[in-house]
């Protein structure tokens, strides 16, 4: 009989994912070392100890469903860059935004516990699969999913490093298009200004004030300057307030009301964003593989 015990004790012997040792003991009755060969056979324990590594390369891909309606975009991590343009790598992360589209997974644990788009195994057991095939450590990081009454549109810049995703109420596809180029050049964090946070304005009002009081003005007249800089701040951080990137003379609000559109939602990944990268020196990971 297969204990907790024991899947426990496989597990941390092996570094396998919990699911993987249940199965192998299963099938060899509860032994232990004939469990532990299966894993190294199927090239499990090798993919375990590869997920201690660190992957902050990878790419952004994005799928948008025929009629313009449902749209994701995902962020699929790997170890080096050379990976990330493997075609399997890439048919993989593209098959994950389509199953995104298809299947509405409410977070990354769900999605991995799902079968894979078009086979029997779960994305999970395909991720550990390819862990241990490719040689690197691979990690599904994160995925945004738009529905829409209006269109849904993507855009993906420098083979795979940003990826966006734009549902827009009126308008067409051309302007859905240069609204995600938009997003992508100038990086906005939030659609308009009630989104900002209150302590997020108040601190950077503070810091206006502060660079005027440190001009020699007078606090009335700094507090009159804070009002004149705060749209300049607004203008660098929400979309709609923007210069359009395309015609600087206007913004982003003004394009939209010209074409008599409102976006509803958007999103912007940029691959490894936030991630910390592994920095090692040449000469010591050479000699740390003579070494074993």
């Amino acid at each position: 009989m297969v204990t907790a015990n024991l899947v426990k004790e496989l597990r941390e012997k092996t570094g396998a994912g919990m699911m993987d040792c249940k199965k192998v003991l299963t099938e060899t009755d509860g032994d232990m070392e004939k469990a532990a060969e299966l894993l190294r056979e199927r090239g499990i324990t090798k993919a375990a100890k590869k997920s201690s590594r660190i992957a902050a390369e990878g790419l952004v891909t994005a799928y948008v469903s025929e009629d313009k309606k449902i749209g994701a975009v995902i962020e699929v991590n790997a170890e080096t860059d050379f990976v990330a343009k493997n075609e399997e790598f890439k048919n993989f992360a593209n098959d994950l935004a389509e199953q995104v589209v298809k299947t509405n997974p409410k977070d990354v644990e769900e999605l991995l516990n799902q079968k894979y788009i078009n086979a029997e195994k779960t994305v999970q057991e395909i991720l550990t699969d390819k862990i241990a095939t490719i040689g690197e450590n691979m990690s599904i990081r994160r995925f945004v999913r738009f529905e829409s009454n209006g269109v849904v549109e993507k855009y993906i810049h420098g083979e795979g490093k940003i990826g966006v995703l734009v549902s827009l109420e009126g308008g067409n596809e051309t302007l859905a298009k240069d609204i995600c180029m938009q997003i992508a050049a100038a990086r906005p964090e939030f659609l308009n200004r009630e989104e900002v946070p209150a302590d997020r304005v108040e601190k950077e009002m503070e810091i206006l004030k502060a660079q005027a009081m440190n001009e020699g003005k007078p606090a009335e007249i700094a507090e009159k300057m804070v009002q004149g800089r705060i749209g300049k701040f607004y203008s660098e951080i929400c979309l709609i307030d923007q210069e359009y990137v395309k015609d600087p003379s206007m913004k982003v609000s003004d394009l939209l009301s010209k074409n008599s559109a409102k976006i509803l939602e958007f999103a912007r990944l940029e691959k490894g964003e936030g991630l910390e990268k592994k920095e090692e020196n040449f000469a010591e990971e050479v000699a740390k593989q003579i070494n074993g």
